[in-house]
């Protein structure tokens, strides 16, 4: 039992990991990453690592999908007033 519980966890692991490298938005692969920590975290578990899960769960499911969401929008934001100074000095 425990080694079909297993092995369901590392294909649901390893189709996740297909999953975010296959989303081309990256808002959505930051979304999915998400799951992804999320199914390694339950696999940690299943492997009786719950001090590991843990910080999984904290790290990978709601930290860096946050700080990379976040990094996206500074960037953007940053190209945008880029882009404005630039057309207000072309036009001058």
């Amino acid at each position: 039992m425990a080694d079909a519980l297993i092995c369901l966890a590392l294909a649901l692991a390893a189709l996740m990991a297909t999953a975010v490298v296959l989303t081309r938005r990256t808002v959505r692969q930051a979304i999915v990453l998400s799951g992804y920590g999320l199914v390694l975290a339950l696999l940690f578990l299943i492997l009786q690592a719950p001090d590991v899960a843990m910080s999984q769960i904290g790290v990978g499911t709601v930290l860096l999908p946050l700080i990379v969401v976040l990094a996206l929008h500074a960037t953007r934001r940053h190209r945008d007033t880029a882009n404005r100074e630039a057309d207000k000095e072309g036009r001058r």
